[in-house]
């Protein structure tokens, strides 16, 4: 049925909001099966970082950290004792995401370990308010778990003979470590 003369500029502008939308829900559909983009920061915590510091903005490397060889395959989170650091790792094998973390006083050892309970906010076994809180192994009667202080801060240096599992990391990782990381994920953990 052809469209009458006088409603000729309605209909085209109507037809032209229309593929609009569908070209701007296309965009962000593709965004959405994509996932989050590799991002990379450098510099380590150091030792000294106090309760009340605001993770420090890091250098931004030349390019982001490889995955490390011997960290399995397929979709996994990996955590490098020695970097400190975490990658979250899609099916074919490439890091969406890598940043780097504070380690508490009691580390896993190295191996494959899964996701089990996840805790949306507690309080962390130093006495800060924490959330995205991703349980995946215990050591000594510890728990170790991937964690966001809920004020963003880097946590203090533990006290003497105090043993923590939480492994702290600034609140934009964790949030994408919760979204991740759902229960049956694996966790590599490597030297």
């Amino acid at each position: 049925m052809p469209v009458p003369a006088r409603l000729l500029p309605t209909w085209a502008w109507v037809t032209g909001l229309t593929v609009g939308a569908i070209a701007g829900v296309a965009v962000l559909a593709v965004q959405a099966e994509e996932g989050p983009r590799p991002t990379a920061t450098a510099a380590r915590p150091g030792p000294s970082a106090s309760a009340s510091a605001q993770p420090s903005a890091a250098p931004t490397e030349s390019r982001p950290a490889a995955v490390p060889d011997g960290s399995g395959t397929g979709r996994r989170i990996v955590y490098s004792l020695g970097e400190r650091r975490v990658w979250l790792v899609d099916a074919s094998d490439s890091a969406r995401r890598t940043f780097t973390v504070w380690p508490g006083t009691v580390d896993p050892d190295p191996g494959t370990y899964t996701v089990g309970t996840r805790t949306e906010a507690t309080t962390g076994s130093d006495g800060v308010e924490i959330e995205h809180v991703v349980y995946f192994a215990a050591k000594s009667g510890v728990n170790i778990a991937f964690s966001a202080a809920v004020d963003g801060s880097s946590p203090p240096p533990a006290a003497s003979g105090v043993q923590t599992g939480g492994i702290r990391m600034k609140t934009s990782d964790s949030s994408a470590l919760w979204t991740f990381g759902t229960a049956g994920t694996t966790v590599a953990v490597v030297e």
